[in-house]
């Protein structure tokens, strides 16, 4: 038990830690190399800093919504429940009653907890969601837009063919073996790890965001989905989208703003 909190802790410090360092390295290689090169001073170079720039600001911008505005209860409850031996939640979070958790991570009782996000250092609930589903579509948007001009940037200035299908599979351990054998550039080898790690990053946000819509269309959460618990509610999937995207959910998907607002009778609404 105290081990598997210590590796979750571990965790916790360690991802965001992550994100940051792959975001920076991400802007650098744009703007120093990618840019630069693939263009060329072309008149198309300012439409896709325009389009990187916007990615990325909503990507940011997503993310720290998600951090400001944590899932914690209204009244601020922090005592921790005392949990019998047979427990069946996992070791970082308690079940109480009507949709709360005791989340050992956060110390925080959380109202309507989804799961507890390591990139992100806290739980994703009842305030964050929409977030949280924004957060992930323009970190996947962004990890496949750099994917796309990595492998475009190899192409031009390494003169690397990908036509055969095969060549991102095999493109890794080849590199590693020219990179130890000294064939190839530092630089080089760099940039195919990174194309491995936003093609990883990219896909594993767009499976959370698609999982994440349909849970909240279907007005369920992650927690209440692994417990076996089917969620009675007359709402329709408009109207479940419609709580955590808000009324005006459009202008969410172009700037990272409040666009949803719960009150505690709101809150009181959704318990289980």
């Amino acid at each position: 038990m105290q081990f598997n909190m210590l590796r979750l802790r571990l965790l916790n410090s360690i991802a965001p830690a992550y994100f940051f360092t792959a975001t920076v390295v991400t802007i650098i290689l744009h703007f120093c190399f990618f840019i630069p090169t693939i263009f060329d001073r072309s008149p198309a170079t300012l439409l896709h800093i325009i389009l990187f720039l916007f990615l990325v600001v909503n990507a940011l911008g997503n993310y720290t919504m998600t951090i400001c505005y944590p899932a914690e209860s209204a009244q601020g409850e922090v005592t921790p429940p005392v949990c019998a031996p047979d427990c069946p939640d996992r070791v970082d979070a308690h079940y109480l009653f009507n949709g709360r958790h005791f989340c050992k991570l956060c110390k925080k009782v959380i109202l309507r907890r989804d799961h507890h996000c390591f990139f992100t250092g806290n739980c994703i609930g009842n305030r964050n969601m929409r977030y949280f589903i924004m957060f992930c579509i323009y970190t996947s948007g962004t990890c496949l837009y750099s994917l796309v001009l990595g492998v475009a940037y190899l192409t031009v200035e390494y003169s690397l063919s990908f036509e055969n299908p095969l060549t991102f599979l095999t493109l890794l351990p080849l590199s590693i073996g020219y990179f130890f054998l000294g064939a190839i550039p530092g630089l080089q080898f760099f940039l195919v790890l990174m194309l491995y790690v936003w093609l990883g990053i990219g896909l594993t946000c767009a499976g959370f965001c698609c999982q994440q819509i349909l849970l909240v269309a279907r007005g369920q959460t992650w927690c209440q989905m692994r417990k076996g618990q089917v969620v009675q509610t007359r709402n329709s999937w408009r109207s479940n989208l419609s709580d955590v995207f808000g009324r005006r959910w459009l202008l969410g998907f172009v700037v990272p703003l409040q666009t949803a607002e719960f009150t505690q009778d709101e809150t009181a609404d959704k318990r289980d």
